[in-house]
């Protein structure tokens, strides 16, 4: 169904992007990530092209050692709870910087990519989320809930009456007024 009428990465991307730098503090990405409500961040070098992602799951590989009691940990974190002391530690750790616990070299998209495409890459490469690109610069980042979401309004704009209603329209009306 997303292809019928090719929705792009440009229609369905979240512009406002978290991201973070190589050498930001963990802590301060574990943080960004909580307050934000993401389970990943792009990870940018200084002029703005994307080196990699930071994801929950890096987080729970990062250090070896860790047992299905860092899986709860980030769980109380995006509940707002409070974080095991050792967690914390191991985290404010000056050492412990974004670069030694992301998954380098990112897959990118560009803004043209239809989310057909881009839904066939997550499901081949296993990946929640892809930032899209222009000029090797990030611009946007596209998560699954973003393909479900242009998924939802295809179906919807398909039942809908009215007559010069395009997936593009619906997905633009879509993001300027968000249910929430």
């Amino acid at each position: 169904m997303l292809d019928e009428n090719p929705v792009l990465a440009a229609n369905i991307m979240t512009r406002d992007v978290a991201a973070v730098h190589p050498e930001t503090p963990l802590l301060d990405a574990v943080k960004l990530m909580a307050r934000r409500r993401i389970s990943g961040l792009p990870v940018v070098d200084a002029g703005g092209a994307v080196v990699g992602v930071l994801t929950e799951g890096d987080l729970l590989r990062w250090r070896e050692g860790y047992t299905e009691k860092q899986a709860r940990w980030l769980d109380m974190l995006a509940e707002g709870q409070e974080m095991a002391p050792a967690f914390l530690e191991a985290i404010r750790d000056q050492h412990n910087r974004v670069k030694n616990a992301m998954s380098a070299g990112a897959i990118t998209v560009t803004e043209d990519v239809s989310a057909r495409e881009i839904a066939a890459l997550m499901t081949k490469r296993n990946i929640k989320r892809v930032p899209v690109v222009r000029d090797r610069k990030l611009v946007g980042i596209i998560a699954r809930s973003d393909l479900v979401r242009a998924f939802a309004q295809t179906l919807d704009a398909k039942s809908s009456t009215q007559e010069h209603t395009t997936i593009n329209d619906s997905l633009r009306r879509a993001r300027q007024h968000p249910a929430r």
